[in-house]
């Protein structure tokens, strides 16, 4: 069987190279993906692959159905939106969308995940179950697709007894792939904070509050959080991107605005955290003659790599690449909506390496340089078809 996928893999690399170009060249945001669903929806179709559309937003879930098809389910994921990023590149298939990029990678997901599908189906006679791909929308943006996914029943009838993800990793040398089991990546939380006070001209700093001042202790006195309050045994960020005192030279605005983010491993420690972020705040705030107004947005819970599922993956990675093209990776403090997949359902989420020195294609992720080695297409996606069979027949 793996020999008929490579084989398949081969004969549909063009098209997959098409694919990622196509929709490259056509980002669509997050929440707002309606062509870029039209686009693989027609593809499915195009290959004989029955779907539904327009789940949780603008998802599509097909499935791929074998002999015996209720005896055993497993899915399949790849994300649809792209990033409000301007790129850089004078490749033919630079994004057209002013402002507008996949530089996270999503175009390759997808773009893999349709020939995996439409490798499966070609050999849906040779094998026993169901496998249920989820082209998921918004994985860049709170609260996420995947949560709508599931509110939607996406995991349902059939209900898989296992999910899989590809990311690409552009620090990863194409064509390896990097596997972690148990927690491997963080919860992400979005924190707003408002910095409130009686503004005014900053040569009278007696006669008014200064919401700056109050503003910078805030952010120094968080710090606690991570070097007091956390275990050194535990993994822990609380990083400051933004603040906006749009006062002026001489004026001291009555109203600076704060945004962060804050990301670890643990759920009980994730709520005690949030706890004393509003609580050094608010008291810093008004040690300083003003007000703090705190509104924490609650993001991803970490992602969970369920051990039987993550090694029967990488297993399977060693049959089909070779054990020289299989690495362990370490936590990432990045996050990554897949993960409620993983509270959900024993979930594997792997990355699979597109860096590639010699074609000067070494840009991270989120960057207007990103892009990818396109030879991972082809063994990508053939990865992918060769997991799935691998776990239907546990």
């Amino acid at each position: 069987m793996q020999s008929h996928i490579k084989e398949l893999a081969a004969r549909f690399y063009h098209e997959t190279v098409f694919v990622r170009q196509h929709l490259h060249r056509h980002p669509e945001l997050s929440f707002q993906e309606s062509d870029t669903a039209s686009f693989v929806a027609s593809k499915l179709k195009e290959y004989g692959i029955p779907f539904k559309k327009d789940i949780g937003g603008h998802g599509i879930i097909a499935l791929i159905e074998g002999n015996n098809p209720t005896e055993h389910c497993t899915a399949l994921r790849a994300d649809l939106d792209a990033l409000p990023i301007q790129e850089s590149s004078n490749e033919s298939y630079c994004s057209v969308n002013e402002g507008i990029m996949h530089a996270c990678g999503h175009d390759a997901h997808t773009a893999m995940m349709l020939t995996a599908g439409r490798i499966l189906f070609e050999l849906r006679h040779h094998f026993d179950g169901t496998v249920k791909l989820i082209f998921q929308p918004a994985e860049e943006k709170l609260p996420g697709g995947a949560l709508e996914i599931i509110r939607a029943g996406g995991l349902e009838n059939p209900k898989p007894k296992q999910i899989i993800g590809q990311h690409v990793l552009p620090t990863l040398e194409s064509g390896k792939v990097g596997f972690r089991t148990g927690a491997f990546m963080a919860s992400s939380d979005e924190i707003n904070i408002r910095v409130t006070g009686k503004g005014g001209h900053a040569a009278m700093p007696d006669k008014f509050t200064d919401t700056v001042l109050i503003a910078s202790q805030i952010v120094v006195n968080l710090q606690q959080i991570v070097s007091r309050f956390a275990s050194p045994l535990m993994p822990t960020v609380l990083s400051f991107g933004k603040i906006i005192a749009n006062g002026a030279h001489n004026v001291i605005p009555s109203e600076v605005l704060i945004q962060g983010t804050f990301r670890t491993f643990n759920e009980e420690w994730r709520a005690k955290a949030k706890e004393h972020i509003t609580r050094i705040a608010q008291q810093t705030a008004l040690a300083g003659g003003g007000n703090a107004e705190v509104h924490i947005e609650h993001g991803y819970p970490f992602l969970w790599n369920d051990e039987f599922t993550t090694k029967t993956a990488q297993k399977s990675a060693i049959e089909y690449l070779g054990k020289e093209n299989v690495v362990e990776l370490d936590q990432r403090m990045t996050a990554e909506d897949f993960a409620w997949y993983s509270h959900q359902l024993p979930a594997c989420f792997y990355r699979i390496g597109t860096r590639n020195e010699s074609l000067k294609i070494t840009s991270d992720l989120h960057t207007s340089t990103f892009d990818i080695d396109e030879s991972v297409l082809e063994s990508g996606s053939g990865l992918m078809a060769w997991i799935a069979l691998s776990n239907l027949e546990i």
